[in-house]
């Protein structure tokens, strides 16, 4: 791992990083960054965090799902569940200073199909990300499969002004995976964002979910602190997140050595 730097000024550079927002000078860039999940509860737990510090420094973040997660109770009907999630979502974004969007495909069944495709496309044009934090492609969650496939060419559509659509193009700089629990098979970390500035803040929008204490058979509070400590402590902060770039991503060109 290479010398501590700002992670929104890393942004440019194709190599793993550390960040240290408490080094972060006014210059720094800051950047626009949504998550793009499967669930509100993905959006919030796995990728909230990069979110909450780009809020803090002036950029505009998004929190889209593709779902509203309905079927993610036992003992509460889908529609009310979703609805829930949904009123969840809004008010954690809010706390963020941040906004929530969704689409509406049913939970367990989002399609990979064109029409999820540009839906996306169009989403991202909408909010003009810097940045799209996602699902890694190894996931246990076949929505998480699903939305990983989706986000992928979604991002590559949305960059071509040839795709004419209702809003002009837009060209995302970064993509990055989130350290999700359901989606671990293969994941590797290349980049370790210290987030202790916003962690509080963070997990407090975070315990408006219901099943953040667990209430769905998990212990989302529990797992997510934990991960934030051990990437801490892997990366020399309080708290830190793990992320993961496309190989693509990481690839340097220079003219010679």
């Amino acid at each position: 791992m290479s010398t501590r730097r700002d992670f929104f000024e890393y942004l440019g550079v194709g190599a793993a990083a550390l960040a240290a927002p408490a080094e972060a000078t006014e210059t720094s860039a800051t950047r626009n960054i949504m998550s793009i999940a499967a669930h509100p509860g993905d959006a919030f737990f796995a990728m909230g965090l990069p979110l909450a510090l780009a809020a803090q420094r002036g950029g505009q973040c998004v929190f889209f799902s593709l779902t509203l997660g309905g079927k993610g109770s036992s003992t509460i009907p889908p529609a009310r569940y979703g609805k829930l999630q949904q009123q969840a979502s809004e008010g954690a974004a809010s706390m963020l200073k941040a906004r929530a969007s969704f689409l509406s495909y049913p939970d367990g069944e989002v399609p990979v199909n064109e029409e999820a495709k540009f839906a996306v496309c169009d989403r991202i044009r909408e909010f003009k990300p810097d940045i799209v934090v996602t699902h890694w492609r190894k996931s246990m969650h076949k929505d998480h499969t699903a939305c990983y496939r989706v986000v992928k060419d979604a991002i590559f559509y949305a960059a071509l002004p040839a795709f004419a659509r209702k809003l002009p193009a837009h060209s995302v700089s970064k993509l990055f995976f989130a350290d999700n629990s359901e989606d671990a098979t293969d994941f590797k970390a290349d980049t370790y964002l210290d987030v202790t500035s916003v962690f509080d803040r963070w997990s407090e929008a975070c315990a408006v979910f219901p099943m953040w204490h667990g209430e769905t058979g998990f212990r989302y509070n529990d797992y997510y602190r934990s991960r934030a400590i051990d990437c801490g402590c892997l990366s020399g902060s309080k708290y830190a997140v793990a992320l993961m770039s496309p190989p693509e991503q990481l690839v340097r060109h220079v003219q010679s050595l």
